[in-house]
Protein backbone atom coordinates (compact mmCIF):
# COMPACT_ATOMS: atom_id res chain seq x y z
CA UNK A 1 0.00 0.00 0.00
CA UNK A 2 1.30 3.22 -1.00
CA UNK A 3 1.32 6.12 1.49
CA UNK A 4 -1.03 8.83 1.17
CA UNK A 5 1.53 10.84 2.55
CA UNK A 6 4.25 10.26 -0.13
CA UNK A 7 5.10 13.56 -1.99
CA UNK A 8 3.30 15.47 0.67
CA UNK A 9 5.90 17.50 3.12
CA UNK A 10 6.25 17.65 6.79
CA UNK A 11 9.20 18.79 8.97
CA UNK A 12 8.44 16.77 12.41
CA UNK A 13 12.44 15.77 11.44
CA UNK A 14 14.02 18.18 9.75
CA UNK A 15 17.68 18.59 10.25
CA UNK A 16 18.03 15.26 11.75
CA UNK A 17 20.20 12.30 10.63
CA UNK A 18 18.32 8.41 10.82
CA UNK A 19 19.55 5.60 10.19
CA UNK A 20 17.30 2.70 9.41
CA UNK A 21 19.06 -0.85 9.45
CA UNK A 22 16.88 -2.85 6.94
CA UNK A 23 14.91 -2.66 3.89
CA UNK A 24 12.09 -5.03 4.10
CA UNK A 25 8.12 -4.35 4.18
CA UNK A 26 8.56 -2.49 7.08
CA UNK A 27 11.61 -1.22 7.13
CA UNK A 28 11.07 0.63 3.59
CA UNK A 29 7.90 2.00 5.17
CA UNK A 30 9.80 3.60 7.73
CA UNK A 31 12.77 5.17 5.37
CA UNK A 32 9.88 6.65 3.71
CA UNK A 33 8.18 7.83 6.19
CA UNK A 34 11.41 9.43 7.91
CA UNK A 35 12.29 10.95 4.40
CA UNK A 36 8.88 12.77 4.18
CA UNK A 37 8.95 13.88 7.78
CA UNK A 38 12.49 15.98 6.73
CA UNK A 39 14.92 13.73 7.84
CA UNK A 40 18.13 12.65 6.14
CA UNK A 41 18.06 8.99 6.12
CA UNK A 42 20.46 6.05 5.41
CA UNK A 43 18.87 2.47 4.82
CA UNK A 44 20.76 0.08 4.82
CA UNK A 45 20.20 -4.00 4.12
CA UNK A 46 21.58 -7.24 3.18
CA UNK A 47 20.06 -6.60 -0.01
CA UNK A 48 21.48 -3.72 -1.06
CA UNK A 49 19.55 -3.60 -4.74
CA UNK A 50 16.94 -3.19 -2.23
CA UNK A 51 17.75 -0.70 -0.25
CA UNK A 52 18.62 1.44 -3.36
CA UNK A 53 14.95 0.89 -4.59
CA UNK A 54 13.42 2.56 -1.84
CA UNK A 55 16.17 5.28 -1.81
CA UNK A 56 15.37 6.09 -5.69
CA UNK A 57 11.80 6.04 -4.70
CA UNK A 58 12.35 8.56 -1.74
CA UNK A 59 14.46 10.44 -4.57
CA UNK A 60 11.71 10.97 -6.64
CA UNK A 61 9.94 12.53 -4.10
CA UNK A 62 11.91 15.37 -3.37
CA UNK A 63 13.70 13.43 -0.03
CA UNK A 64 17.43 13.21 1.18
CA UNK A 65 18.73 9.31 1.44
CA UNK A 66 21.48 7.39 0.50
CA UNK A 67 21.80 3.66 0.18
CA UNK A 68 24.50 0.88 1.52
CA UNK A 69 24.84 -2.76 1.69
CA UNK A 70 24.65 -4.06 5.25
CA UNK A 71 24.91 -7.33 7.34
CA UNK A 72 23.32 -6.78 10.57
CA UNK A 73 25.05 -9.28 12.59
CA UNK A 74 28.73 -8.36 11.56
CA UNK A 75 30.48 -5.90 13.58
CA UNK A 76 32.44 -3.76 10.93
CA UNK A 77 29.60 -3.82 8.57
CA UNK A 78 27.64 -1.87 11.12
CA UNK A 79 30.38 0.46 11.95
CA UNK A 80 30.49 1.30 8.27
CA UNK A 81 26.20 2.08 8.17
CA UNK A 82 26.78 4.49 10.92
CA UNK A 83 30.35 5.74 9.95
CA UNK A 84 28.28 6.52 6.68
CA UNK A 85 25.31 8.39 8.29
CA UNK A 86 28.78 10.50 9.67
CA UNK A 87 30.38 11.17 7.17
CA UNK A 88 27.48 12.03 4.23
CA UNK A 89 25.19 13.75 6.71
CA UNK A 90 27.82 15.75 9.67
CA UNK A 91 26.27 13.03 12.11
CA UNK A 92 23.10 10.75 13.73
CA UNK A 93 20.01 11.36 15.53
CA UNK A 94 18.46 8.15 15.70
CA UNK A 95 18.26 4.52 14.53
CA UNK A 96 15.96 1.67 13.81
CA UNK A 97 17.44 -1.43 14.26
CA UNK A 98 14.54 -3.10 12.06
CA UNK A 99 16.09 -6.88 10.19
CA UNK A 100 15.47 -10.60 11.40
CA UNK A 101 16.41 -13.42 10.45
CA UNK A 102 12.73 -15.45 10.35
CA UNK A 103 14.41 -19.35 9.41
CA UNK A 104 12.34 -21.29 12.42
CA UNK A 105 9.12 -19.24 11.65
CA UNK A 106 9.34 -20.58 8.05
CA UNK A 107 10.02 -24.24 8.79
CA UNK A 108 7.03 -24.22 11.85
CA UNK A 109 8.74 -26.77 14.05
CA UNK A 110 8.82 -27.16 18.24
CA UNK A 111 11.21 -27.20 20.32
CA UNK A 112 11.69 -31.24 19.69
CA UNK A 113 12.16 -30.62 16.07
CA UNK A 114 14.14 -27.29 16.11
CA UNK A 115 17.19 -27.21 13.76
CA UNK A 116 19.89 -25.21 16.50
CA UNK A 117 21.56 -23.82 13.15
CA UNK A 118 18.25 -21.83 12.57
CA UNK A 119 18.64 -21.27 16.60
CA UNK A 120 21.78 -19.96 16.36
CA UNK A 121 21.46 -18.14 13.10
CA UNK A 122 17.92 -16.12 14.38
CA UNK A 123 20.29 -15.39 17.81
CA UNK A 124 23.09 -13.62 15.89
CA UNK A 125 21.27 -12.09 13.61
CA UNK A 126 18.20 -10.72 15.67
CA UNK A 127 20.20 -10.50 19.00
CA UNK A 128 23.64 -9.97 18.37
CA UNK A 129 23.34 -7.99 15.34
CA UNK A 130 21.01 -5.64 17.67
CA UNK A 131 23.70 -5.56 20.09
CA UNK A 132 26.09 -4.41 17.43
CA UNK A 133 23.89 -1.54 15.65
CA UNK A 134 23.43 -0.57 19.39
CA UNK A 135 26.98 -0.31 20.63
CA UNK A 136 27.76 1.74 17.02
CA UNK A 137 25.37 4.17 17.47
CA UNK A 138 25.41 4.88 20.57
CA UNK A 139 28.77 7.08 20.86
CA UNK A 140 27.78 8.88 17.54
CA UNK A 141 23.97 9.58 19.42
CA UNK A 142 26.26 11.01 22.26
CA UNK A 143 28.74 13.48 19.75
CA UNK A 144 25.10 15.01 19.12
CA UNK A 145 23.84 15.34 22.82
CA UNK A 146 21.60 12.58 22.71
CA UNK A 147 18.78 10.81 20.49
CA UNK A 148 16.81 8.15 19.58
CA UNK A 149 16.96 4.24 18.84
CA UNK A 150 13.87 2.47 18.37
CA UNK A 151 13.74 -1.67 17.87
CA UNK A 152 11.77 -3.82 15.78
CA UNK A 153 10.21 -6.28 18.03
CA UNK A 154 7.35 -8.81 17.88
CA UNK A 155 4.52 -9.69 19.67
CA UNK A 156 6.10 -13.08 19.31
CA UNK A 157 7.72 -12.34 22.70
CA UNK A 158 4.83 -12.46 24.34
CA UNK A 159 2.36 -14.68 22.57
CA UNK A 160 3.11 -18.43 23.17
CA UNK A 161 2.83 -20.21 20.09
CA UNK A 162 3.56 -23.56 19.36
CA UNK A 163 6.08 -22.85 16.57
CA UNK A 164 8.86 -20.16 15.79
CA UNK A 165 10.11 -20.42 19.16
CA UNK A 166 13.90 -19.18 18.05
CA UNK A 167 12.18 -16.50 16.59
CA UNK A 168 10.45 -15.39 19.78
CA UNK A 169 13.43 -16.04 22.06
CA UNK A 170 15.32 -13.79 19.87
CA UNK A 171 13.09 -10.44 19.54
CA UNK A 172 12.27 -11.21 23.32
CA UNK A 173 15.78 -10.39 23.94
CA UNK A 174 16.08 -7.20 22.47
CA UNK A 175 13.44 -5.24 25.42
CA UNK A 176 16.02 -5.81 28.09
CA UNK A 177 18.70 -4.19 25.75
CA UNK A 178 16.40 -1.41 24.64
CA UNK A 179 15.71 -1.25 28.32
CA UNK A 180 19.16 -1.17 29.51
CA UNK A 181 19.75 1.85 26.86
CA UNK A 182 17.36 3.75 28.49
CA UNK A 183 18.17 3.29 31.92
CA UNK A 184 21.81 3.73 31.33
CA UNK A 185 21.70 6.58 28.75
CA UNK A 186 18.97 8.52 29.34
CA UNK A 187 20.40 10.93 31.20
CA UNK A 188 22.99 11.40 28.33
CA UNK A 189 19.96 12.53 26.10
CA UNK A 190 19.37 8.76 24.48
CA UNK A 191 15.89 7.46 24.69
CA UNK A 192 15.43 3.63 23.26
CA UNK A 193 11.84 2.43 22.63
CA UNK A 194 10.41 -0.94 20.98
CA UNK A 195 7.47 -1.47 18.79
CA UNK A 196 6.10 -4.80 18.72
CA UNK A 197 3.90 -5.45 15.42
CA UNK A 198 1.26 -7.90 14.67
CA UNK A 199 0.37 -9.13 11.82
CA UNK A 200 2.25 -6.46 9.33
CA UNK A 201 1.31 -7.30 5.68
CA UNK A 202 3.45 -6.10 2.47
CA UNK A 203 3.98 -7.67 -1.05
CA UNK A 204 6.41 -10.20 -0.69
CA UNK A 205 4.53 -11.53 2.49
CA UNK A 206 1.19 -11.11 0.92
CA UNK A 207 1.90 -13.03 -2.46
CA UNK A 208 3.38 -15.89 0.12
CA UNK A 209 0.68 -16.15 2.69
CA UNK A 210 -1.94 -18.43 1.89
CA UNK A 211 -5.66 -17.27 2.04
CA UNK A 212 -6.84 -19.77 5.06
CA UNK A 213 -3.64 -18.13 7.08
CA UNK A 214 -4.59 -14.73 6.13
CA UNK A 215 -8.69 -14.83 7.09
CA UNK A 216 -7.02 -16.49 10.25
CA UNK A 217 -4.85 -13.51 11.32
CA UNK A 218 -7.75 -10.98 10.10
CA UNK A 219 -10.09 -13.14 12.69
CA UNK A 220 -7.97 -12.15 15.69
CA UNK A 221 -7.35 -8.78 15.67
CA UNK A 222 -10.19 -6.35 16.83
CA UNK A 223 -10.15 -4.23 14.21
CA UNK A 224 -10.76 -6.99 11.74
CA UNK A 225 -7.76 -5.68 9.06
CA UNK A 226 -4.09 -5.92 9.28
CA UNK A 227 -1.41 -3.70 9.56
CA UNK A 228 0.43 -2.25 6.70
CA UNK A 229 4.54 -0.58 7.16
CA UNK A 230 3.16 2.65 7.39
CA UNK A 231 1.07 1.69 10.57
CA UNK A 232 4.48 0.62 12.31
CA UNK A 233 6.30 4.16 11.02
CA UNK A 234 3.83 6.39 11.86
CA UNK A 235 4.84 5.73 15.02
CA UNK A 236 8.40 5.22 15.03
CA UNK A 237 8.14 9.30 13.57
CA UNK A 238 6.85 9.89 16.66
CA UNK A 239 9.38 8.20 18.72
CA UNK A 240 11.94 10.01 16.99
CA UNK A 241 10.28 13.00 16.91
CA UNK A 242 11.07 15.98 19.56
CA UNK A 243 7.17 15.28 20.12
CA UNK A 244 8.19 12.07 21.38
CA UNK A 245 10.89 13.06 23.73
CA UNK A 246 8.95 12.12 26.84
CA UNK A 247 9.15 8.59 25.91
CA UNK A 248 11.69 5.89 26.53
CA UNK A 249 11.84 2.23 28.00
CA UNK A 250 8.68 1.12 26.31
CA UNK A 251 7.51 -1.99 24.45
CA UNK A 252 4.54 -0.62 22.00
CA UNK A 253 2.59 -2.85 20.28
CA UNK A 254 0.87 -2.04 16.58
CA UNK A 255 -0.82 -4.86 16.14
CA UNK A 256 -4.89 -4.26 15.88
CA UNK A 257 -5.71 -4.86 19.27
CA UNK A 258 -4.74 -8.83 18.50
CA UNK A 259 -2.66 -9.00 21.46
CA UNK A 260 -3.69 -6.31 24.95
CA UNK A 261 -1.02 -6.93 27.69
CA UNK A 262 -0.79 -4.52 30.59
Amino acid sequence: MQDRREGQKMERLKNKVIVVAGAGGIGAGLAVRFAQEGASVVLGDINADAAQSVVERIRANGGTAVATSLDGAEDSSCKELIGLAVSQFGGLDGIHVNFAELGDGSRAVDILDLDMADFDEAMRVNTRGYVLCTRHAIPALLERGGGAIVYTSSNAAYVGEPVRVAYAMSKGAILPLMRHVASRFGSEGIRANAIAPGVIMHPRLESAMPEAAMAAFLQQTVLKRLGTPEHIAALAALLMADEGNFITGQVLSVDGGDFQRP
